[in-house]
């Protein structure tokens, strides 16, 4: 295990199309859900506990070997808002070139075939974690983080939020990542016992709408 490939993975600069997503920040700053630090803040933490504990452990999952496929139509049942759907197949696909530029790997191949238009990006988050030596807890953590990192980033652009702000917003929510990071990684361990149906279902129907009105504004900073 290299904690270093870690740093790679998580690294914001990694060409994995992240930064043209806002996580549904776009769209909450529209409505006025968001407004600057203590609401950004509270826009992340139910990210946090909802679709990114989702994330996470299909992240982990992937991670631990279970199969990709299976972990792919579980990723659809528990994204209802087709935008959604959409935008994490699109990051999947970009996440997909990286990763097999960078660790080279049988399994991601097979998956890149098996969805030449994109898997969903935590399961190729996860897989790419397995390529490159990485374990569960790292691919949960990964994936945790940018549930919540993108949004405190795009906050900056569409707010002028000054950027020591939004970092001590990622820095304050780090306790509950770690909780959130082992229950996902304890779902995941659980599918390979149990199957896909152990996975977490934690819902956020206002992201879900909220994608949707968002898809279809005429113009937009982000593409979710």
């Amino acid at each position: 295990m290299s904690r270093a490939a870690l740093l790679v993975l998580a690294d914001g600069r990694f060409p994995a199309g992240g930064h043209a997503h806002s996580g549904g920040a776009e769209a909450a700053v529209k409505a006025g859900r968001i407004t600057g630090a203590p609401s950004l803040a509270d826009f992340c933490r139910g990210r946090l506990h909802t679709t990114g504990l989702v994330s996470a452990a299909l992240a982990a999952a992937a991670a631990l070997g279970v199969d990709p496929v299976e972990l792919d139509t579980a990723a659809d049942a528990r994204t209802p808002s087709s935008a959604l759907r959409g935008a994490g197949r699109r990051l999947g696909r970009q996440l997909m070139r990286a990763a097999r530029a960078t660790w080279p790997s049988a399994e991601l191949d097979a998956l890149a075939r098996e969805f030449p238009k994109g898997a969903h990006q935590p399961v190729v988050l996860g897989l790419a974690a397995r390529a490159a030596g990485l374990g569960p807890e790292d691919a949960a953590y990964c994936s945790l983080y940018e549930s919540v990192s993108g949004p405190a980033t795009a906050t900056v652009r569409l707010l002028s939020l000054d950027p020591f702000d939004a970092t001590a917003v990622l820095a304050r929510l780090a306790p509950e990542l770690d909780l959130v990071a082992g229950q996902a990684v304890d779902a995941a361990r659980r599918v390979l016992a149990e199957g896909v149906g152990a996975l977490p279902a934690a819902s956020a129907p206002l992201l879900e709408i909220s994608a949707e009105v968002h898809a279809g504004w005429p113009v937009r900073l982000f593409a979710s």
